[in-house]
């Protein structure tokens, strides 16, 4: 006779365990079912908070890099050897500064000829002056003639100009001395000694250092061709003001920060948008007294992109997902009373300050449900809400310090 086989040996071994939305809805209708009676949904625990209505400013977003509103290299005038530095590499400078100065020696010879130039000049034209009034007291007694006359004039004409020339030669010198003591055409902080004590250099070669200011700083960037459209159309309509004529806000973030914690103000729009790629230069002034801003940096940038109106802002951690929808949950009231959940599919704009703006599909007075969201399984779902504040939703209330959706 052929062995039973147990019930429990044919059974196929258990996957693994149910969903957690199938686990609640089983244990719903269990409970409901124990009583005997009709099934009856209980309501949700959710929290829900009111929208936000707020005035409100586009921002749209760029990137850029920090740039020194001035910066120098810093290149010998002269030639000579290098003969004192008197500055430290990445110092802060003042302008005027002593930083280079070069073997002044044969400046200083150079300088001393065009002075004993300028004075046997000086002496030549005294001396024709002299002859010149002599002969012209003796033409008044017939004792000269004209032409000697005319001839001492000319002499003392050229005498005057040859003592023009050494004062410029004298001048030319002095300057050429002067180029010898290199000092720092701007306030700012100095870069890398590029040549040391010793070293001979030419006029203008090469790079000895640069000094790039300090603060404030530029932070560039290009606006695409659509935006500066947009922008010029809102100029036009009195919306915005053109950033060519006012003075409109920016807001800056480096690399490693969250947010835009800086602000700005614009300085300049170019008049040209690149036909190679359709983009426009523009920069914006940022304060930097404490050296925060490096010239080279990445920033990203948002710039102001339209007139403030009024928007309805939720926290963008009540927004779900359909596919390609977005939608929320806002609290109802039921047909026997009390709070149901109805689905509200919206538009979603920008972020801003952590709320996302709501361009369609919200209104004044909606409360919508901020957490507990997993615990509504249908549209009309009765549930039991406890309000919050839309821009702090995690925060406890009340003696209840626990999410909704810890259970």
């Amino acid at each position: 006779m052929a062995a039973s086989i147990p019930t429990t040996a044919r059974r196929k071994p258990l996957g693994p365990g149910p969903r957690p939305l199938l686990t609640a809805a089983l244990a719903l209708l269990l409970a409901a079912c124990s009583g005997g009676g009709e099934f009856v949904m209980p309501p949700a625990e959710v929290s829900a908070a009111p929208v936000l209505v707020r005035s409100v400013a586009q921002w749209d977003e760029f990137t850029g890099r920090i740039e020194a509103i001035e910066q120098a290299e810093i290149r010998p005038q002269v030639a000579g050897t290098i003969t004192a530095v008197h500055f430290r590499e990445g110092a802060l400078l003042r302008r005027g500064q002593l930083l280079f100065e070069i073997d002044d020696r044969p400046y200083r010879a150079a300088l001393d000829v065009a002075r004993a130039d300028l004075a046997r000049a000086e002496a030549r034209q005294r001396l024709a002056r002299s002859e010149l009034a002599r002969s012209r007291s003796l033409l008044a007694e017939n004792a000269v003639s004209a032409g000697e006359v005319e001839a001492r004039e000319n002499e003392a004409g050229q005498a005057e100009a040859d003592t023009l020339a050494a004062r410029a030669r004298v001048a030319q010198a002095e300057l050429e001395l002067s180029f010898t003591r290199i000092s720092a055409p701007i306030d700012g902080r100095a870069g890398a000694i590029l040549l040391r004590t010793g070293n001979l250099v030419g006029v203008g070669e090469p790079v000895l250092t640069r000094v790039v200011s300090k603060d404030p700083v530029h932070v560039s960037f290009r606006s695409d061709e659509r935006a500066y459209l947009r922008y010029q159309a809102m100029a036009r309509e009195g919306e915005r003001p053109s950033s060519r004529d006012a003075a409109n806000p920016v807001r800056v973030a480096l690399a490693n920060e969250q947010g835009f914690p800086h602000e700005g103000r614009m300085v300049f729009v170019d008049n040209i948008v690149d036909p190679a790629t359709g983009t426009i230069l523009a920069r914006a002034e940022l304060a930097n007294p404490d050296g925060r801003f490096t010239p080279g940096l990445f920033a990203r940038v948002r710039l102001l992109g339209s007139g403030e109106r009024e928007a309805v802002l939720i926290h963008p951690q009540a927004v779900l997902t359909d596919q390609d929808r977005r939608y929320v949950f806002v609290l109802g009231e039921g047909p026997e009373g009390g709070n149901v959940a109805l689905r509200r599919d919206v538009v979603l704009g920008p972020q801003i300050d952590g709320l996302v703006v709501v361009e369609q599909g919200l209104a004044a007075g909606d409360r919508v449900v901020v957490n507990g969201m997993r615990r509504i399984f249908f549209p009309g779902a009765p549930v039991l809400a406890r309000e919050v504040a839309m821009d702090a939703p995690d925060a406890a209330s009340g003696s209840d310090s626990r999410r909704p959706d810890e259970g």
